[in-house]
């Protein structure tokens, strides 16, 4: 049995938003929102599940939207690649959501809240190491909330995730474990299918359920994933390379004096494996003969 990865957008929107998903998303949305409680007693899912383009992947619009019985307004969002201005993305999506339900001639009362939740596959709050991470607008100094505080930022940061399947302690743990791992497994764990939700949830996972259409769409959308991932490794892995040649060929120059264009270009040459040794082993030369010697014995 294989599954789709909820991580991918059409997958989670399949999982969380199509039109059988509604018990499967206030379970999700209770187990984030209020650590497993039934606080959310039902909820309307407004943009049912329809098959997604893969142009650019991400666009204007969400994962899933949802409107709870008081009103509130529930938007949620998985994403993969930590691009830039993220984090303003995030509140630019939940300002205009809480904007746009008035129309010409309607007035400020009828606003009702808005709660975005963001799954992301990166971290994003470094000072953090909490998994959910809950905003609200609040005074500065004495922390108490404004009045209308009606704009809720929420966050699930799934590499802070540590925990294995057999130290899953509630519903909550459950739910982030299902996102992070469902891609992987190859068969429903007995402690997750416990949970009819989560066992409903991975039955509208399993590929063996997909239209034609959709496998091709999901299939466009992991290998878009993968290419932009690579491409992300790729310029990280570049800039660590930049760093590393600039900082060893300083050394070398107060060392030795300016190096010669052939040296300074073998030395670009090097992997950064290769780097991190010439970076221990320069300090051990006592001129350029042993950089010259090092070179020709490790150079590619």
């Amino acid at each position: 049995m294989r599954f789709i990865n909820p991580k991918i957008d059409f997958a989670f929107k399949k999982i969380f938003g199509s039109s059988q998903s509604t018990d499967i998303l206030k379970s999700f949305l209770n187990a984030i929102l209020y650590e497993g409680e039934a606080i959310i007693e039902s909820l309307e899912i407004i943009d049912p599940y329809l098959s997604p383009t893969v142009a650019g992947i991400k666009s204007s619009y969400l994962d899933v939207q949802a409107r709870l019985k008081d009103g509130t307004l529930v938007i949620i969002e998985m994403q993969v690649l930590n691009v830039r201005a993220f984090s303003k993305r995030v509140l630019y999506n939940a300002a205009k959501t809480y904007a746009l339900q008035l129309t010409k001639g309607e007035d400020y009362p009828q606003l009702r809240s808005v709660i975005a939740v963001t799954i992301a596959d990166f971290e994003m709050f470094k000072a953090s190491q909490d998994v959910i991470s809950d905003f609200v607008f609040k005074e500065r100094k004495r922390l108490f909330d404004y009045p209308q505080n009606q704009i809720e930022l929420v966050f699930v940061e799934l590499p802070k995730f540590k925990k294995e399947l057999e130290d899953l302690e509630n519903i909550t743990d459950k739910w982030i474990y299902f996102i992070k791992t469902t891609g992987t497994l190859d068969e429903v764990p007995e402690k997750m299918a416990a949970v009819p939700e989560i066992q409903r949830a991975f039955e509208i996972a399993n590929r063996v359920g997909l239209t034609q259409e959709e496998f091709n769409t999901l299939q466009a959308q992991e290998i878009f994933i993968q290419d932009q991932q690579g491409s992300v490794d790729l310029g990280r892995e570049e800039g660590q390379k930049a760093g590393e040649i600039k900082l060893i060929v300083r050394q070398l120059n107060r060392r030795f004096g300016q190096l010669n264009s052939d040296t300074k270009a073998r030395i670009d040459e090097l992997s950064i494996d290769q780097l991190d040794n010439l970076g221990e082993a320069l300090l051990d030369f006592a001129n350029i003969e042993d950089l010259t010697a090092w070179l020709q014995a490790n150079s590619q």
